[in-house]
């Protein structure tokens, strides 16, 4: 009789560790998972006003026992899951969504419109950028983890990040004293689809992975006047078409070619009819670099060419503005080199792949600057067969765009895995 109690207690056991392994558990639980990343979905909100999205994200955490704390730099939301003594590790999810119009004609499409806070425009919201499946995904592996106590020791600050896409949400909780309130981690995870891997692979790259953002706003200036009488204006389109030349040279002419630099001039605006001369013509910028040093040349060579070609034009000084900086991210390496071995664990050699650098931004890096150790590896979110065809018509879709949408099922799958076998290795009992 002992022997057969001792046997139901050992296969009682032998079936709480497999339940307690990622893959399994996420098997049997990502249905759910799967219905929250489809209302997120469907409810998106842009940069700054993610007061519904924070609310929800602070519910989800309260009911895996977490203790929460809302507001946090705006609708920063901050979970802490203790588990016993040893190091407090930090997972992101960023929460915003862009103004995008989705076309992606889905049963779940987001149907939400806003005034464009930038230009008071109507425009539809969607969550283009996969920042849907970065919450559901965190939701769920917070879910595992308070399921699976006896598998891991330590602290989880789950942290949900507004304005991301601004550039701006990362700066605001360390503003808002986040290391100082609920204690610096010694190290921090995340993790961002990729809409040209396939689902069931993910990507690594330790270094440099994502770039230097800038935003500059430049205003030339000049003296307004009728057409058909130039020589008494000083013309500032005239002046934006030599700058717009000018600032190429920036890269090809005054940067290392073995350092990567973009300079990109994506709007112009100025005048108002045929035959007018403005006043003034504007210019928006977006800058990318890796380095400190690089992204300092660029800056100060685009003020430089500015003001000289105004020079030439005996024109006012133009005004020249920088805006939404965002630094570099930088993957630890040793902890990335770790993530990657369990990747590859978790998933098979195959399936994990070389990232290549990207000259995105992502202000997760920010964390890293304030001295966490950090990786942000990336999750394919298109399937194979879907991602074959998109390719041979020349039609993949970047994050961005009001076509792009991940396959949720798969993706979650492999992000709820992964980011579990990660946290379970970095916090061994």
């Amino acid at each position: 009789m002992r022997t057969l109690q001792v046997l139901v207690t050992l296969l009682a056991f032998a079936s709480q560790a497999v339940a307690a392994e990622p893959r399994a558990w996420v098997e049997d639980n990502l249905p759910p998972i799967v219905a929250l990343y489809k209302e997120l979905h469907q409810s998106p909100e842009l940069s700054y006003q993610e007061e519904q999205t924070s609310q929800r994200m602070a519910k989800e955490l309260k009911a895996v026992g977490a203790e929460v704390t809302t507001g946090v730099g705006g609708f920063g939301v901050i979970g802490i899951l203790k588990n016993g003594t040893g190091p407090m590790l930090m997972l992101r999810a960023d929460m915003d969504a862009l103004p995008v119009t989705e076309r992606t004609g889905l049963a779940y499409a987001s149907t939400v419109k806003v005034k464009n806070p930038d230009d008071g425009n109507e425009t539809g919201v969607m969550h283009a950028c996969g920042h849907d499946v970065h919450m559901a995904n965190l939701v769920g592996v917070a879910r595992y983890l308070a399921a699976n106590k006896g598998e891991w020791k330590g602290t989880v600050m789950f942290l949900f990040q507004p304005a991301e896409e601004r550039g701006g949400g990362a700066k605001a909780m360390l503003g808002d004293k986040l290391f100082e309130r609920f204690g610096k981690p010694d190290l921090a995870v995340a993790f961002h689809v990729d809409s040209y891997l396939e689902t069931g692979k993910v990507g690594f790259r330790g270094g440099y992975a994502m770039a230097n953002v800038d935003s500059v706003d430049i205003t030339l200036k000049g003296k307004g006047g009728h057409g058909s009488q130039p020589q008494s204006t000083i013309d500032p389109i005239a002046q934006a078409g030599y700058l717009i030349v000018e600032l190429q040279s920036i890269v090809s002419r005054e940067i290392d070619p073995r350092e990567a630099a973009v300079v990109t001039v994506g709007a112009i605006h100025g005048g108002t009819k045929h035959n007018i001369i403005p006043d003034t013509c504007e210019l928006k910028l977006t800058v990318r670099s890796y380095t400190d040093e690089v992204r300092a040349k660029l800056l100060e060579a685009i003020e430089r060419k500015a003001k000289a070609v105004a020079a030439s034009f005996k024109a006012p000084e133009p005004e020249v503005k920088f805006s939404e900086g965002t630094p570099a991210l930088f993957n630890h390496e040793d902890l990335t080199n770790q993530i990657a071995a369990t990747l590859r664990k978790t998933l098979g050699k195959d399936n994990v792949v070389p990232a290549l650098p990207s000259m995105g931004g992502e202000d997760f890096g920010r964390f890293g600057r304030a001295g966490v150790p950090i990786c942000m590896y990336r999750v394919g979110s298109v399937n194979p067969d879907r991602l074959a065809k998109l390719r041979k018509d020349n039609a993949v879709p970047s994050a961005h765009s009001p076509l792009y949408y991940p396959d949720p099922q798969e993706t979650l799958r492999t992000s709820m895995t992964t980011m579990s076998q990660i946290v379970l290795d970095l916090l061994k009992k």
